[in-house]
């Protein structure tokens, strides 16, 4: 396999205004937050709120509180790998192809003029955060991959595992993503470009899926969970790396069937690749092998590859690992349009969501159990907002909701997302919205790959401490990265740990984490600045 190489910021297209890994935008001017010379500690006051009930009188109680953190983010970017299970799928070559155009600045010719490269889509590449109010009031922005040093997608070094062994230039072209003009230009040197062979379990996969698998590893499973250590280092040793971070974007597995002394204890899960137990799925095997190298593992497809071994496998070695399924068109829209009718007062009674597609994704999920791990996934995305809210819904009142994939072969990877919102409103009423969505999956799947390396490269670097005083040493967030949750359909979280759909409130969490990181209190919407006479 010859990865795409790294490049430094000289090499970068002429006249891009992107900045290098490890850049950010501004400084602090602060005597909490120290600058050095290998990276920046923030001292952090934490304020939340503890609400507790009165045993006589029921009535609820506030009791503001402070927590004092101390956050230590290096600044030392260094040289960092992706690897790609499903390299060769519709997502692997559309991210392995938009980069190498994004670094090379290969533009190309449409039916509307001249393209040029982007990361439209990406939070990370394409977005930007409030940093504060000018001295006239005025807000002032800064790209979110400069609030603190991240690593730029132009500089990644791509590889990866497949079933499948097509080049990364013929598997791009048999995907049929991008523009005829863009592939013909980066075919030569994503020809070059060879995938691993990758684990084959027909049971896990839909069967319309066999005739694709001519590049897989043989032997045992745990001969294969050896083999995938060692791809791994190789990988590393090779491209001379600091960190790798593996990701899954393959075909979507059916449920692994959670067992006691199977896959529920990191010890029972190991002897249970040992003994090649039928119930330890391809994903679980690479998540097990990312974890004993030390690399993150995020998983971007519906089935429960996280199952309770792997996450304590995780803890126990100290690893992340971050899950489940891309958030990218439909489920996105309806975190967000649920969101707004519930904080709005209407109560959504059913949800009914439609669509069909046309790309190796849909082919697989036409199968029931590959299907029903999608269902799983997508089913549960409105569920925080309505326990949110008890003045709608009473205890264990739900709105019905409806999910339907169907395979359409014509339609390729233009996918077609039909959405029916019926609500309640005021003295019984009723409201109904329709949504009829085309997107584009793989486009709209690629930058959120993109935002997960991203930030999970990130954590690898941040430490954190509380209370300075007792002098505790540095540690490393939780093995489960809940911070991925804006990018993720069915967010894995820690134990004990709510788990939030609501898109706002994750694109929120994550931008104020990052700004926690140097120091700087969360962003707010109060305006107080504005409301005061002047």
């Amino acid at each position: 396999m010859s990865p795409i190489s790294t490049v430094t910021q000289a090499n970068r297209a002429s006249g891009s205004t992107e900045a290098a890994s490890g850049a950010t935008a501004f400084k602090v001017d602060s005597p909490n937050v120290r600058y050095g010379a290998d990276g920046i500690e923030s001292d952090y006051l934490y304020d939340t709120t503890v609400v507790s009930r009165d045993a006589e009188s029921g009535q609820l109680k506030a009791k503001p509180t402070k927590v004092h953190y101390q956050f230590k983010t290096k600044t030392n970017v260094g040289r960092v790998g992706l690897m790609m299970v499903g390299w060769g799928g519709n997502n692997g070559t559309t991210v392995t192809a938009s980069i190498l155009a994004n670094r090379k600045g290969i533009s190309w010719e449409t039916r509307k003029g001249t393209q040029q490269p982007n990361y439209f889509g990406s939070l990370m590449m394409a977005s930007t955060v409030k940093l504060g109010v000018d001295e006239t009031l005025k807000d002032v922005y800064v790209p979110f991959n400069q609030v603190v040093p991240m690593v730029h997608p132009n500089d990644v070094v791509i590889g990866g595992w497949d079933i499948s062994g097509l080049s990364i230039g013929d598997a791009m072209r048999r995907a049929q993503v991008l523009p005829v003009d863009l592939q013909r230009q980066v075919y030569d040197e994503l020809h070059q470009l060879k995938p691993l062979p990758s684990v084959y379990y027909p049971d896990f996969i839909a069967a319309n899926q066999g005739e694709r698998a001519d590049n897989t590893l043989g032997g045992t499973k745990q001969e294969q969970l050896d083999q995938l250590r060692k791809d791994i280092r190789d990988f590393k040793q090779a491209n001379q790396l600091d960190r790798v971070i593996v990701m899954w974007t393959a075909n979507t597995e059916r449920y692994a069937d959670l067992l006691a002394g199977v896959n529920d204890t990191a010890d029972n899960l190991l002897q249970a690749i040992a003994q090649g137990h039928d119930e330890i799925a391809p994903s679980t095997l690479f998540a097990a092998a990312s974890i004993l190298e030390g690399a993150p593992f995020i998983n971007g497809s519906p089935q429960n590859t996280l199952v309770p071994g792997i996450i304590d496998l995780a803890e126990r070695e100290r690893s992340f690992v971050g899950g489940d399924d891309f958030k990218s068109g439909q489920t996105k829209i309806k975190s967000v349009l649920a969101e707004f009718l519930v904080n709005a007062g209407i109560k959504p009674l059913a949800i009914t969501s439609y669509n069909h597609l046309g790309n190796n994704d849909g082919r697989n999920l036409s199968a029931p159990a590959q299907f029903r791990s999608k269902e799983i996934s997508k089913s549960s995305v409105v569920d925080d907002m309505v326990s949110a809210n008890n003045l709608l819904y009473s205890k264990g009142e739900h709105p019905d909701h409806t999910i339907v994939i169907k395979y359409v072969p014509s339609v390729g990877d233009s996918k077609r997302a039909l959405d029916e919102y019926v609500s309640e409103i005021f003295m019984g009423g009723l409201n109904t919205i329709s949504i009829y969505n085309t997107c584009e999956d793989s486009l709209l799947a690629s930058p959120l790959i993109i935002d997960l390396f991203m930030m999970t490269e990130l954590m690898t670097r941040v430490s954190y401490r509380v209370d300075s005083e007792a002098k505790d040493e540095w540690q490393p967030f939780h093995s489960v990265l809940s911070i991925l949750s804006y990018m993720l359909k069915a967010p894995v979280v820690p134990p004990n740990t709510p788990i939030v759909n609501a898109q706002a409130k994750q694109r929120m969490a994550m931008e104020n984490i990052l700004r926690a990181f140097v120091g700087l209190p969360p962003n707010n919407e109060m305006l107080l600045e504005h409301k005061a006479f002047h």
